[in-house]
């Protein structure tokens, strides 16, 4: 099982193509994914790209299509459709781990020129670093979900 935690810059470039910062590159090899076939997608709720190793996006896909029956109900038809649109499988290449990323997703994103490579976990989130910026909870913020979440328990 791969995670990914930390943050690393980086730059798209005139191909639009982004160079997959080593530390996510480590830990994808420390999880055995050796051939860096991912999944790049819109984060469907944040201006963002969310980047899935290949088996976790399958395993995350799966899990949300085994509550819609896509086949005979067409607002979970419509929703499968939706969630589909735009999820592109790509294989890093070579030694630095370069992705072609569709114009279309940069686009979606705001992504322009300069990134933040966010770990979140399971998937890597792309940033265009100002949307990033503006995004991000304040600390006044997250010190009161934390508090909040914490009391569920």
């Amino acid at each position: 099982m791969v995670r990914f935690y930390g943050t690393a810059s980086g730059k798209l470039d005139d191909k639009g193509r982004l160079v997959l910062p080593a530390i996510f590159r480590d830990a994808m090899v420390r999880g055995g994914l050796v051939d860096m076939t991912v999944v790049v997608k819109k984060n469907v709720q944040q201006r963002c790209l969310d980047l899935f190793p290949y088996g976790e996006w399958v395993q995350r896909s799966d899990k949300v299509l085994e509550g819609l029956d896509p086949e005979l109900n067409i607002e979970d038809a419509d929703f499968w459709t939706k969630y589909n649109d735009g999820v592109f499988t790509l294989v890093a290449d070579g030694k630095l781990g370069r992705l072609n990323i569709p114009s279309q997703l940069l686009e979606d994103a705001g992504i322009t020129k300069e990134v933040v490579f966010g770990g979140v976990g399971h998937k890597i989130q792309i940033w265009d670093s100002e949307i990033r910026k503006a995004a991000l909870l304040s600390d006044e913020k997250f010190k009161e979900t934390a508090s909040r979440l914490s009391a569920r328990k």
